[in-house]
């Protein structure tokens, strides 16, 4: 196996086993899920799915990977193409049918079927900040930090990268940055030598400046203020960490999650058993901490109720 083929396993089976782990309990209250905590798999619940389902956060990581991985490159229109294949015939999905799927997502796939525009197709409201975009963007993130260490991409292309493929669904500025600071905690991750606060505080850091000196309006990276110092970001108490399906507030949780643990499975139980939109939270907490810790560090039990574990994992033999 190859470092880079180890990198997407790590990355993507991180995301997976997130969402997998919040399935049962997405949409419940901090408070329902604090009566029967989550310390493991387990099934049913909320879809009423055996344990190792996951949902439309991994349908479409994996549309979003296959996409990558069969042609070499980012191409909407080709993402766009696999998102309807997810949405209308059930492909990237356990089972063969899409379901739990977010209203600005649907919006937008609806829209590209009609007017086949990747460019206009997602919704760029107030309103579509919701975390679509976010729960699937892991693969865009790994390709163009793989991009940048092999010199072909700078920051900026790297970003207007990920702004694209987030922007599908979500293309609302506010959504954009938080895509782009969930790259720039990637690449810090897979490059730095530190703790894993340290890393991702490394990636927040020139992720801030980064978006400082691009942007003309700056009102909607200060709604991530609070991500730029991580010690004082830890120090906070749960009751002040929402869990919501609203991005900033799913960065957030998923952060906080991972800097106040020290294992992967710590970090993705502490970010599930926040409550509300529980699967995703998992996922991009995942996604993180499968990078960080590695596809190792997952329990087994986990990984061997994952549901197409095998199918997922040759999906990440890239080179």
């Amino acid at each position: 196996m190859t470092n880079n083929t180890k990198i997407w396993l790590n990355g993507i089976m991180g995301v997976v086993a997130g969402d997998a782990l919040g399935c049962p309990v997405q949409f419940e209250s901090r408070e329902e899920v604090a009566r029967h905590p989550v310390t493991g798999m387990r099934g049913y619940g909320t879809f009423n799915l055996p344990e190792g389902s996951w949902t439309d956060d991994s349908s479409l990581t994996l549309a979003l990977l296959e996409s990558i991985r069969r042609i070499g490159t980012i191409d909407p229109d080709d993402i766009m193409g696999n998102f309807m294949k997810w949405l209308y015939d059930g492909e990237f999905t356990p089972y063969g049918e899409s379901y739990d799927i977010g209203r600005g997502t649907m919006q937008a796939i609806n829209r590209y079927k009609r007017k086949r525009n990747a460019k206009k197709c997602g919704g760029d409201e107030e309103w579509n900040n919701g975390n679509g975009s976010l729960m699937r963007i892991m693969p865009a993130c790994l390709y163009c930090s793989v991009m940048e260490r092999s010199g072909t991409y700078s920051d900026r292309e790297a970003i207007e990268a990920i702004h694209s493929v987030g922007g599908l669904t979500h293309a609302h500025i506010r959504s954009n940055i938080a895509c782009g600071l969930y790259f720039f905690m990637v690449k810090w991750i897979l490059t730095g030598e530190d703790s894993l606060q340290d890393r991702m505080q490394g990636g927040l850091t020139q992720g801030f400046a980064f978006y400082e000196s691009w942007l003309a309006d700056r009102e909607n990276l200060h709604y991530y203020d609070q991500l730029r110092n991580l010690s004082a970001f830890k120090s906070l108490p749960a009751d002040k960490i929402k869990s919501s399906g609203y991005v900033v507030d799913t960065l957030e949780a998923a952060v906080w999650s991972l800097i106040t643990t020290d294992s992967f499975d710590r970090a993705l139980l502490k970010a599930v058993n926040l409550g509300d939109d529980t699967d995703t939270v998992g996922a991009i907490a995942g996604g993180l901490a499968g990078l960080y810790y590695g596809y190792d560090s997952i329990p087994e039990d986990w990984l061997s109720a994952i549901k197409r574990r095998e199918w997922i994992e040759e999906m990440c033999e890239i080179q």
